[in-house]
């Protein structure tokens, strides 16, 4: 299930859709920071496509310090079990292939700033530690 602003994330922004565990790993295996959008059952989740809009304007205020990808649903459930970010929407971060941390719900402008602010300033270390 989807949902035009969703779409163009994939679209007219060019995002991965990342629809094997295969895709997730090599997305999310690259150096650096990495954001996948878990947007859930939109039908259920009125809140998916708020984060649909919001996202790149969080990619755009960090100055692209990460890139996103679009989880499919065809491997939403198990990423979700994976990470224990069980509700959605959510952002899941991965720093050099490790999962460090998980923002569930749509949250307000001043608290995604934040939270992401604490999460992209972990050391490498820290973010290697936090993820395992």
């Amino acid at each position: 299930m989807t949902h035009p602003l969703i779409d163009r994330l994939t679209g007219e922004m060019a995002w991965p859709r990342l629809a094997t565990e295969a895709a997730r790993a090599g997305f999310t295996d690259r150096p650096g920071w990495h954001v996948l959008f878990v947007p859930g059952d939109v039908k259920r989740n009125l809140e998916s496509p708020d984060v649909a809009v919001v996202l790149p304007e969080l990619r755009m205020a960090f100055q692209g310090r990460f890139d996103c990808a679009v989880v499919d649903d065809a491997i939403e459930a198990d990423l979700r079990a994976e990470t224990g970010v069980l509700k959605t929407p959510s952002l899941l971060f991965y720093y050099d292939g490790s999962f460090v941390a998980g923002i569930p719900n749509v949250r307000d402008w001043d608290e995604y700033i934040a939270r992401i602010k604490q999460i992209l300033a972990l050391p490498p270390a820290t973010a290697d530690a936090a993820a395992g």
